[in-house]
């Protein structure tokens, strides 16, 4: 029996170690959704996927659906988010969407705009932001407002303009708390 391969980019936003050498990893895919996929093997020195598959990383990847869940394929490193940036603040700020997204985003339905959004919002943590906190609050409450844990409604109203752009929102005091408010309701709707 054909398995059929699916070639899309992920987020690799965990690694989870099993037997000897093998792994399962937590990947965000532009194609499928959240998901776990298995890599046999991948630990051991002389696995080519072993770089590829690092925390933080944005990487072109061949998945296989078989009878026990996801395979990994082949894989092709793009870029890795954590290494990238710059300041120990960019770092942080990276690590702060991924455990958002481990969080809140749960299931293997496709939503190429959030995946799209996540990784133009990393682009942006990258570099030196001014009123750094602020901004990536901005990222994680349009994050979460697309999964539906924010009334964006609501938010553009209060606000007065869209927020998408994390470098086009003004920072004012009553601005950062409209966005401390909208991302404390969503934590606390969300149960999680």
């Amino acid at each position: 029996m054909a398995y059929a391969t699916y070639t899309t980019q992920a987020l690799v936003c965990g690694t989870f170690s099993r037997n000897t050498a093998d792994s399962s990893y937590l990947l965000f895919t532009q194609g499928a959704g959240m998901l776990y996929a298995d890599a046999r093997s991948v630990r051991e020195e002389r696995s080519k996927q072993r770089s590829a598959l690092q925390d933080f990383s944005l990487v072109k990847v061949s998945l296989v659906k078989g009878k026990g869940g996801w395979k990994v394929g082949s894989i092709l490193p793009v870029k890795n988010y954590y290494y990238e940036a710059a300041t120990q603040a960019a770092r942080g700020s990276v690590v702060s969407v991924f455990r958002l997204l481990r969080r809140f985003y749960k299931g293997e339905e496709a939503n190429v705009e959030i995946f799209d959004y996540v990784r133009q919002s990393l682009d942006v943590l990258l570099q030196d932001l001014e009123h750094r906190p602020f901004r990536q609050m901005v990222i994680q409450v349009n994050i979460l407002a697309d999964l539906g844990y924010v009334d964006n409604s609501q938010l553009l109203a209060e606000l007065g303009f869209d927020a998408k752009n994390p470098q086009d929102v003004a920072y004012s005091d009553k601005n950062e708390r409209l966005i401390e408010s909208a991302y404390s309701t969503a934590v606390s709707v969300s149960h999680l």
